[in-house]
């Protein structure tokens, strides 16, 4: 819903402050103490994907943004409860995520969609390829990262939709798209290499 409520910019850039929602309650639910490098490097990641979508930001759709804000609280909220199963299993939790979307989507899908061979072999590629295999991936890292780490490394995920669509089609990214990317990709490769 933000997508359509907000520009992409807005959407993928409110989203993605999730790490700083775990920065803050990540003690409070988990005893994960944030570092000055883990608020050094969400700052840097946070300036990096404005940047990188800085033609495309702006400050209209005040719902689609309170949406993309709310979707990043979820995002947060989603990583903490996985890593508070860390001991357990927290792909159960995913699965039967999943399952409720399903019920609750059915309705739609049965009530006067049809879908030829081709629609329907693209949306099992998405949902093993683009869903199933990274959740499980996921929820398999989750157990031995902490819950900022598992905030933090998905942040390179919207950059590489522009990188990927340059690669394959050819349509070249802007100085200051090229310029956040960089951010993007230095905070984290730089965090990674200071927790060491």
């Amino acid at each position: 819903m933000a997508n359509k409520l907000t520009t992409a910019g807005n959407a993928i850039l409110l989203q993605y402050t999730a790490p700083v929602y775990v920065a803050l309650f990540g003690y409070m639910f988990l005893g994960e103490k944030s570092t000055f490098v883990d608020w050094a490097t969400i700052m840097i990641l946070l300036l990096g994907l404005a940047l990188f979508f800085f033609d495309d930001l702006s400050f209209d759709g005040y719902l689609g943004n309170v949406l993309a804000i709310l979707s990043g609280m979820s995002f947060a909220g989603l990583t903490l409860l996985l890593r508070k199963q860390k001991d357990d299993s927290p792909s159960d939790s995913i699965l039967l995520g999943n399952i409720l979307t399903l019920v609750i989507g059915l309705p739609v899908i049965v009530g006067g969609t049809e879908f030829d061979l081709n629609s329907i072999i693209l949306i099992l590629l998405l949902g093993v390829l683009q869903l199933g295999i990274p959740y499980i991936l996921y929820t398999t890292a989750i157990k031995h990262v902490t819950a900022l780490d598992a905030i933090i490394f998905p942040i390179i995920e919207p950059i590489l939709n522009p990188i990927l669509v340059f690669i394959v089609l050819g349509e070249t990214l802007g100085a200051w798209s090229v310029f956040g990317g960089a951010l993007v990709l230095g905070g984290v490769i730089f965090r990674a290499i200071l927790k060491k």
